[in-house]
């Protein structure tokens, strides 16, 4: 079977670019789904299954021994009970439903987003520009949002499916259009 060209076209802020993807292109897009989705489940997993998780000590001491330029946002979250709280409950169950939902292509995109968003947040956290500002964490962050921006869900992922469950008579992504921002 030959291979075969896929074109991209995209405008924004007064800026095009062009580009053509190899056919193969889909398994690749797919391992960046599937890796993200092993790496925060497991993360996920393992804090929820330990039971001892918390972000007090991070959250007030982290950020600003390692000079991050939001560090007093940190400490005051850090100082906040509530959202300690909060956030104790967040980050494992967190990590944990994005896993789900990266590794069954569910929800990709509303996963992705959320997990960029994490990543944003721990880039902050565990500043460190010794070497540059891109680390691993804004890598990450910048996986997640090409995998919401391919639709990687819909690549052997049950997005395909749901977008297509009929509510009355009617695909669901049809009847429904802002649910693009959640499948795919």
């Amino acid at each position: 079977m030959a291979a075969q060209e896929i074109r991209l076209k995209s405008t924004v802020g007064g800026f095009t670019a062009n580009g053509r993807l190899h056919s193969l292109s889909v398994w690749f897009i797919l391992a960046l789904r599937l890796m993200m989705g092993i790496a925060f489940f497991q993360s996920g997993i393992d804090k929820v299954l330990s039971g001892s998780f918390s972000a007090a000590g991070y959250l007030q001491n982290a950020p600003p021994s390692n000079g991050s330029p939001v560090a007093d946002l940190f400490v005051a979250m850090g100082q906040t009970p509530w959202f300690v709280d909060f956030v104790n409950i967040a980050v494992p169950w967190g990590e944990l439903f994005i896993g789900l939902g990266l590794l069954f292509g569910a929800f990709s995109r509303l996963a992705a987003f959320w997990g960029a968003f994490m990543m944003l947040m721990f880039y902050l956290g565990n500043w460190s520009v010794s070497h540059g500002y891109i680390n691993g964490d804004f890598a990450y962050m910048l996986v997640f949002l090409s995998v919401a921006a391919f639709g990687a869900g819909r690549i052997m992922g049950l997005d395909a499916y749901i977008e297509q469950y009929e509510v009355g008579g009617t695909p669901l992504i049809e009847r429904y259009p802002w649910m693009r921002y959640l499948l795919g």
